[in-house]
């Protein structure tokens, strides 16, 4: 027997029982070891108003979180746009999103909890969303176009492609932003239209951004908004031209200086007299063709006309009112009104207003008895500002 194995003996020897006693103790009494505490579970129950795996889930549905037991630390709801905004609740205890949903997606909503004994909590939902066929939703274009540059009294322009009945609540979606800022107000011209204009002209050099928050958004019917749009247009140079009928005279003014003066010939009367107010460039035409069916004159009458070509047409109302070359009328013009109702002059001037014109510019008219309308091209202008707010939905 080695020298250590003789000390060990010894030592268990002189311990006596003592020796049983410390056997005993890092075996058990049984002989096994000894099991490990039970863990304990977070006694947080967490709450939601989507089902677990539910499949078809409103797109204007506000996803809450709630919980009891406990507090929530920690709440995201993703999908495919990315995070939807959510704010949690001074007591800790709900979670809401702000945002809407898309249709046809999938979500997911993870946190955190801590019961009241501080032990946490992770936890994860899934859900998707209802589907929806382009008759169930409705999509937002914008006039101007983005990046375009147009003149002072340009209204912006919201055209919506399925009918909006829940204008209110369409209308607390869209905002107009300019730079300088204008006050401005939203009218609704039709189910499918709504415009917005500042309380006066626009200032030149303006940048104006259109938004269209309107993704889920509920619009009446069952009908949602499509998707967010957003885009930025610019308001040129300040420019205003002022037309008599009366004097058969056109005058154009930039930046409140007199620039140029064109003798015109407008619309016969009584029979085609052309509308006193304020009218918008709507478009321009380096040619186009006129044919008076299109204003509820046969062409084939005497007073008919069938025109291809015409040069430097510059539409004012959807029912049929031009600035135009009238070179058959140069005669007439600046001296009496022998037209049909648009506003002609030679074709040397009109090449040069043409040129000098942005969609959008005002032209003013005066010296009839007959009263331009508010929905009949841009008329945006020719009701007071008091009156034209009365035409939001949320006035």
């Amino acid at each position: 027997m080695t020298v250590l194995a003789v000390a060990t003996v010894a030592a268990l020897a002189m311990s006596g029982c003592s020796a049983a006693k410390v056997l005993e103790t890092s075996s058990g009494t049984s002989g096994s070891p000894t099991s490990s505490p039970t863990p304990k579970v977070p006694q947080v129950a967490i709450h939601m108003n989507v089902r677990r795996h539910a499949t078809r889930v409103a797109v204007d549905q506000k996803i809450k979180v709630s919980s009891t037991n406990g507090e929530l630390q920690q709440v995201t709801l993703t999908g495919p746009g990315g995070t939807v905004p959510g704010k949690l609740a001074t007591n800790s205890q709900v979670w809401k999103a702000s945002g809407l949903l898309r249709a046809d997606s999938k979500y997911v909503v993870r946190g955190l909890a801590v019961d009241n004994e501080g032990l946490r909590k992770h936890f994860t939902r899934k859900f998707h969303t209802r589907k929806l066929t382009l008759d169930q939703q409705t999509y937002p274009s914008f006039v101007p176009t983005a990046g375009s540059t147009v003149g002072i009294a340009m209204p912006v322009i919201i055209r919506f492609d399925v009918p909006v009945t829940d204008k209110a609540s369409i209308e607390r979606h869209l905002s107009v932003v300019s730079q300088p800022a204008q006050a401005g107000a939203f009218h609704w011209i039709s189910d499918n239209e709504v415009h917005w204009r500042p309380k006066t002209y626009w200032k030149p050099g303006t940048a104006v951004t259109v938004k269209a928050d309107i993704g889920s958004v509920p619009a009446g019917n069952g009908i949602y908004g499509q998707l967010d749009r957003e885009e930025t247009f610019h308001i040129g140079r300040g420019q205003i031209t002022k037309v008599n009928v009366a004097e058969h005279e056109l005058r154009v003014f930039r930046s409140g200086k007199l620039i140029r003066t064109i003798p015109v010939t407008s619309g016969a009367e009584p029979k085609y007299t052309t509308r006193s107010g304020i009218k918008v460039i709507v478009e321009k035409d380096r040619r186009h063709d006129m044919n008076s069916e299109t204003i509820g004159i046969d062409p084939n009458s005497a007073d008919g006309y069938n025109l291809k070509g015409v040069e430097y047409a510059m539409r004012l109302t959807y029912s049929g009112e031009f600035l135009h070359a009238a070179p058959w009328s140069v005669a007439s013009q600046g001296h009496v009104n022998v037209s049909h109702g648009c506003t002609g002059m030679s074709t040397s001037n009109a090449g040069w207003l043409y040129n000098h014109t942005l969609i959008g510019d005002p032209v003013e008219f005066s010296g009839t008895n007959r009263q331009m309308t508010l929905t009949n091209g841009y008329g945006d202008w020719n009701e007071s500002f008091a009156q034209y707010k009365q035409g939001s939905a949320l006035s």
